[in-house]
């Protein structure tokens, strides 16, 4: 069956393809983005084996190019995230430093930071003055942060 399927062997960053020629489109969850070999079926039926030679971070907006020169788009979908602000740029560098020593992902836009919500990481956050703002958005944590296993962080 893997031979008869279509490959997909190259990533196209965000932005750097137009994605009105995307055939089709793929939508996961962050941990289903990191990937380098599975079976995958976009929204409009298109099968198509991900074939990369490396594990790779798939991102929202990334394209995965066909071995027949087509590409499809890949969109995160939205998950519940919890959007962190600061009134310092220090404050945010600290906050940032806890998330991550307690190795939980972390996403980093230009003023916030998003983890997945956590009631005892925003406990922390709230008490060392943090702004938390519940959000629904694709969720794109820094590439090498260890997968979220929930709360108890044990799995897999």
């Amino acid at each position: 069956m893997l031979a008869q399927l279509r490959r997909g062997t190259e990533i196209r960053p965000a932005g750097a393809w137009n994605a009105v020629e995307a055939i089709d489109c793929v939508v996961l969850d962050a941990n289903d983005r990191q990937r380098r070999r599975i079976v995958l079926a976009g929204e409009k039926g298109t099968t198509f084996l991900l074939d990369l030679e490396n594990p790779a971070t798939l991102r929202d907006g990334d394209g995965l190019v066909l071995d027949d020169g087509s590409i499809v788009a890949v969109r995160g979908i939205a998950e519940g995230l919890t959007e962190i602000a600061a009134s310092s740029a220090f404050d945010l560098m600290r906050f940032a430093w806890h998330i991550g020593n307690r190795h939980a992902a972390l996403q980093v836009t230009e003023q916030k930071l998003r983890i997945r919500r956590d009631h005892v990481l925003e406990a922390m956050l709230r008490q060392m003055g943090a702004a938390l703002t519940p959000v629904d958005a694709p969720f794109d944590p820094e590439a090498g942060a260890p997968s979220d296993q929930g709360a108890d962080h044990h799995g897999g």
